[in-house]
């Protein structure tokens, strides 16, 4: 075991953060080097020194109404190896307009080369500090939309668990942040501490990304009446045969300006926002969990199981059977 001093690590604290966001931060790279040696008897010897910091030290109220004590005022950090943005749990642009003083040691820790990482709808400080423009990033996939809109310089990939763009990186929603955490304690103390982490605190290091937990809204936030009109309509027959040059004349276009349009307003041509719709609906069955995965895919408009399993694994990463394991209500 080595004896270099603890790196540095500065958790971001704010009224209006989320409680256990921010909590969770600060037990995860704190049992670095501890849990794992209290159990086997080994010696205890922490790999980060964490502190929560906060505009003049203040105290910090967040979302649940719990308040916590900061350790240090931002202002006074001068340096550190990592600088952690928890999740907004309040209104973000409520949190956002009242935090703003905290934008400025957000760029200025970001020049002394530190490693900055956002978990959640804290992508929202960093982009709104101007530090993920043109750069790959993500959050929740239920901010998606606002995020793209309110930053329309930021490559979004809301598909990602993770992501690293240089030395800044994000993680996406809610406990996204576990894997962030194990990335980034890989990265300053190597495969076998993260493990022991992992481990310890009984983490699921390799969980693919998100999909899976998105309840797609499908992105109806234009003015494309016409568009509107196809999409209606599929959202209302997704179980039944639908064809793409049905639907162009229905609303007297061609196909091909069909798919142009869509492309515009919903980001996907029509084959795969019908797709999208009847796997959405599927993850709603499944989770129900009174359906029987022979009868999950004619419900949904597939006549052929199999190929309706494959398409559901790639939007999910998850067989029907697995995500009704996972997520069934019935199974709680």
């Amino acid at each position: 075991m080595t004896n270099a001093q603890p790196f540095k690590v500065i958790i971001l604290g704010f009224d209006g953060v989320l409680g256990s966001a921010l909590t969770g931060a600060l037990d995860l790279f704190s049992f670095a080097g501890v849990s794992w040696q209290r159990f086997l008897g080994l010696r205890v010897e922490p790999r980060f020194s964490v502190q929560i910091a906060s505009v003049d030290g203040l105290d910090i109220r967040c979302s649940n109404r719990l308040v916590m004590q900061a350790h240090c005022d931002i202002g006074d950090v001068a340096h550190c190896d990592l600088l952690l943005i928890p999740t907004i749990g309040d209104s973000v642009d409520k949190v956002l307009a009242q935090n703003l003083s905290l934008l400025p040691h957000l760029k200025r820790l970001a020049d002394t080369q530190a490693d900055i990482a956002s978990n959640c709808s804290g992508a929202f400080f960093l982009a709104k500090a101007g530090l993920l423009d043109g750069l790959i990033a993500t959050t929740h996939w239920g901010y998606a939309s606002k995020f793209k809109a309110d930053f329309p310089l930021v490559d979004l990939q809301e598909n990602q668990f993770v992501t690293q763009s240089g030395n800044i990186f994000c993680a996406a929603g809610g406990s996204a942040f576990y894997d962030l955490a194990l990335l980034l304690i890989e990265r300053y103390c190597g495969r076998e501490i993260s493990t022991q982490v992992a481990k310890t605190q009984i983490v699921d290091s390799k969980r693919g990304n998100q999909n899976s937990y998105t309840n797609v809204k499908l992105y109806r936030s234009h003015s494309d009446q016409l568009v509107q009109r196809v999409q209606e309509f599929i959202e209302d027959n997704f179980d039944q045969p639908i064809q793409v040059s049905d639907l162009a004349t229905m609303v007297n276009i061609t196909p091909r300006t069909l798919n142009r349009r869509f492309q515009t307003c919903v980001a996907m041509r029509p084959i795969e926002y019908i797709q999208a719709i009847r796997i959405e609906q599927a993850k709603r069955l499944l989770e129900s969990g009174d359906v029987t995965i022979k009868s999950l895919a004619d419900q949904v408009g597939y006549s052929d199981l199999s190929s309706f399993t494959r398409l559901f694994k790639r939007a999910t990463e998850l067989t029907p059977k697995e995500y009704q394991n996972k997520f069934s209500r019935l199974s709680i």
